[in-house]
């Protein structure tokens, strides 16, 4: 009794291993997760009813993404630093001694964007400054070998040259249309994450004094940007280049400035042309105009910007224009602050005439001045009135 009880179970277990092994066998083309087969129609999701403007703006974003993607780039680059002697290391003759100073490899990520069809990209100047080696990934994931066709250190721009053709390009926004509170759309590659988005808003936009580079005049954007996103694009709604992210407030959340493009394209056009940047240069120092020295000069209001100083025989002195006098409109723009002077200047013609509007103890003048070059400017400031 006792084996035809055993054997009674040996049959069931058998019989349950051939049963189990059967439905195996008979499924063996079914998906291991299986998923609802209900039509989706008759899915309800748990938001019923989204507002028609948010579906709008959503579908917004993504066509951003799907047509801006491909015109920005990842650039990764190659540089030797020189190692800074710790203050207890042996004197620079016996590091010459030893085979001269150590050296470190850097690596370092940014982002940019392609403005022409036969590989021309816009950058930050601080991405590739000093890099030995530069390489471009497109979206596509195709790797080219770039150089630097020329930066400007003091607005922070530079242009890079791949050798490729029908390329996708970026379409350039009027930056001076700005306004405080529309979209701004991100696009970059922060921390090697690539073709990452994010999306804001418009702070603030002529922001100056911050103290990142020589000449500014910066958008402020709540859309996220991080290290590597430098030299990536700021867009609007409608996927064009409004600027070119630069820099955070990295004490902060939320601060992040870029170039406009305004700003950015006659610097880009003498890069493409001449690897280079001219500035014209009037030889002023000059300084913001306060209430007290509007009421002391007598003027309307603190608009404009007061000459402290002219130097000897440079364009500004010789076209009249002495120390006191407040300009306030310069080519047919008014002048709101020191460093939008500087920037108006930097981007007039040298040796065109430039109309500059100014107020002389309370009377308005105007005088024409012919710019010089910068780059042969030799300051010799001299204090006073003629």
């Amino acid at each position: 009794m006792l084996r035809l009880t055993i054997a009674s179970r040996n049959v069931c277990v058998l019989g349950l291993l051939l049963l189990a092994l059967s439905a195996c066998s008979s499924s063996k083309d079914e998906p291991i997760l299986f998923s609802s087969k209900r039509p989706a129609a008759e899915a309800e999701p748990p938001v019923k009813e989204v507002p028609a403007d948010i579906l709008a703006a959503q579908r917004a974003f993504s066509a951003v993404a799907k047509n801006v993607m491909p015109v920005v780039v990842n650039i990764s680059t190659l540089s030797r630093k020189k190692m800074v002697r710790p203050f207890y290391d042996l004197p620079p003759f016996f590091e010459e001694f030893f085979g001269g100073p150590q050296t470190r490899q850097d690596r370092s990520l940014g982002s940019g964007f392609i403005i022409s069809r036969d590989g021309y990209i816009v950058t930050n100047d601080h991405v590739v400054r000093d890099a030995e080696q530069i390489r471009v990934k497109l979206s596509n994931d195709k790797v080219y070998d770039a150089r630097i066709v020329g930066g400007d250190p003091k607005t922070d721009i530079a242009v890079i040259k791949i050798d490729a053709a029908d390329l996708p390009t970026a379409v350039l926004a009027d930056s001076d249309r700005l306004e405080v509170g529309q979209w701004a759309i991100a696009i970059g590659n922060p921390f090697g994450l690539e073709r990452s988005m994010t999306v804001g808003i418009i702070s603030a936009t002529g922001r100056s004094n911050v103290g990142i580079e020589s000449i500014e005049n910066f958008i402020q954007t709540d859309a996220s940007i991080n290290p590597g996103n430098s030299g990536g694009p700021l867009l609007n709604i409608h996927g064009e280049v409004i600027g070119i992210n630069t820099a955070i407030v990295a004490a902060g959340q939320g601060i992040g400035f870029a170039i406009p493009t305004n700003m950015a394209k006659p610097i880009v056009a003498q890069l493409v042309e001449k690897g280079s940047v001219t500035r014209a240069w009037l030889g002023i120092s000059i300084a913001p105009v306060s209430e007290d020295m509007a009421k002391t000069l007598k003027l309307p209001g603190t608009t404009g910007v007061l000459v402290a100083e002219t130097v000897a025989g440079a364009p500004a002195e010789r076209g009249g224009i002495l120390a006191g006098d407040v300009i306030v409109d310069i080519g047919g723009v008014t002048v709101k602050t020191p460093s939008h002077l500087q920037q108006l200047v930097a981007a007039a013609k040298i040796g065109a005439p430039l109309r500059v509007h100014l107020i002389r103890e309370g009377r308005r003048l105007e005088l024409s001045i012919i710019p010089g070059n910068a780059d042969s400017a030799r300051p010799a400031p001299r204090t006073g009135r003629r």
